[in-house]
């Protein structure tokens, strides 16, 4: 079983690939080319992620458990 998302591509007024992923508020990105695009915001999801975990856990370093998992396809 897997999580399923999507990239969104859209072509912006300065030429650019603008890729979102709706899921996912506050990823997106752009790139010269689709694939650009693409890449850019799969590493922008990561980022976001990375930011929003250590926003949760700051302060809380008694938390009793917590578990990390990977979404797979």
């Amino acid at each position: 079983m897997g999580v399923e998302l999507t990239i969104m591509l859209e072509m912006g007024e300065d030429n650019f690939w603008v890729a979102t992923i709706p899921e996912v508020p506050g990823a997106f990105s752009q790139g010269k080319t689709r694939e650009e695009a693409r890449q850019n915001v799969l590493e922008a999801m990561e980022d976001l992620m990375e930011a929003r975990r250590e926003l949760a856990f700051k302060g809380r370093q008694d938390v009793a458990s917590f578990e990390r998992i990977t979404l797979h396809s």
